[in-house]
């Protein structure tokens, strides 16, 4: 008898993607059975796949990738090519999405439809409209395909595992709270420690953009809807069915003057301008010995989503996170008054790839 196979589709080769290849290709010499069998890969604009579905090297794939002359597929043309794989290697198939792209997401609900699970760290699939969270489920409800996406919130930190643990098992969630940006919180670390005096707000944005820590556009994680999107997956899953991430208050920390500048360079340039504003917070916050962190939460009682500035104790764990790591506390009935929490590396392209492997693993011991 033929050894099962599985078979990996992947969209997106940027740093996650190449991350998780890397891991995808450990995972297959280290468990033989069943067989992974890449049988796609492809950027916005190129793909590698063979006209006769034998299956790619993973050695070479990103290699060839750079190289091929074929163009990407369009998402209707990997629904029907992935569905000649299955058909032709009578086996089941994984998506396993690394962009960030709301296309592709769309596309989540047809893809299940068709029997093709999916593995992904795309936030926007899951915070986007909550008819389209619902299609995704209803659609691996009605095919049995399998979705997971550990790597949306917290990048390899078992957030969303953990709270689908304490939903299923019948745990009462009361609140959850944390610091869900590896950017903000290496910001405020930086900007604001527990001890001592902490930068100037524009140098520390600057110095975040520069060791990679922001987006090209440093607005585009000042003006909160990063976390916004994170809240909006946990709160669903804890059960209250947020409409989107722009349906509860999220503070922006983009000066209103500088919300419409031309380019992040422009923005990065006129910020210090505005630094007084956050000094002021600061020094409110230091006059009650507490600190400023840029935290979201969840309150179930009276169903309140918010992002934005808060002030804590030195002592709070959530003061006393360092460099750019994340932490999130469940508070539930079985928990009592002291939370559940996760702590570590919310951000990079390793960790991000775990979650995605980890998924991966989990999908394949359900359907090979």
């Amino acid at each position: 008898m033929a050894a099962k196979q599985v078979n990996i589709a992947i969209i997106g080769a940027g740093g996650v993607g190449k991350a998780f290849l890397a891991q995808l290709q450990a995972l297959s010499s280290r468990r033989p059975s069943p067989k992974l069998s890449l049988c796609y890969i492809s950027t916005s604009k190129k793909a590698l796949y063979n006209d006769d579905f034998s299956p790619l090297a993973y050695e070479t794939a990103i290699q060839e990738l750079a190289t091929t002359s074929k163009q990407a597929k369009t998402l209707s043309q990997v629904v029907d090519y992935l569905g000649a794989v299955s058909k032709s290697t009578n086996a089941k198939v994984v998506l396993v999405d690394n962009t960030s792209s709301q296309d592709v997401a769309d596309f989540y609900p047809t893809f299940l439809k068709n029997s093709v699970s999916i593995v992904t760290p795309n936030k926007k699939a899951f915070s986007g409209s909550y008819k389209l969270w619902q299609d995704i489920f209803a659609a691996a409800e009605s095919s049995g395909a399998k979705v997971y996406h550990e790597s949306s919130v917290g990048a390899g930190l078992p957030v969303i595992s953990t709270l689908k643990d304490l939903v299923e098992t019948g745990d009462e969630v009361t609140k959850i709270e944390g610091v869900f940006s590896g950017t903000m919180s290496f910001l405020f670390n930086s900007f604001a420690p527990v001890e001592g005096a902490g930068g100037q707000w524009s140098a520390e944005v600057k110095k975040a953009k520069d060791l990679g820590y922001t987006e090209p556009d440093p607005r585009d994680d000042l003006n909160g809807l990063d976390v916004a999107r994170k809240l909006t997956i946990l709160a669903r899953l804890a059960g209250l069915p947020v409409e989107s991430p722009t349906a509860f208050p999220v503070q922006s920390l983009i000066p209103k003057e500088l919300e419409s500048v031309a380019s992040g360079d422009e923005f990065l340039q006129r910020l210090p301008e505005f630094d007084s504003q956050m000094e002021e917070i600061k020094a409110a916050a230091e006059r009650e010995g507490k600190v400023v962190r840029f935290v979201g939460s969840i309150d179930m009682a009276s169903k309140a989503v918010k992002v934005g500035l808060e002030t804590f104790e030195k002592s709070h764990p959530i003061a006393g996170l360092k460099g750019s790591d994340n932490i999130i506390s469940f508070y539930t009935k079985r928990y009592g008054a002291k939370p559940l929490i996760i702590q570590g590396a919310g951000a990079g392209g390793d960790v991000t790839a775990m979650g995605v492997t980890g998924d991966l693993n989990k999908v394949i011991s359900q359907i090979a």
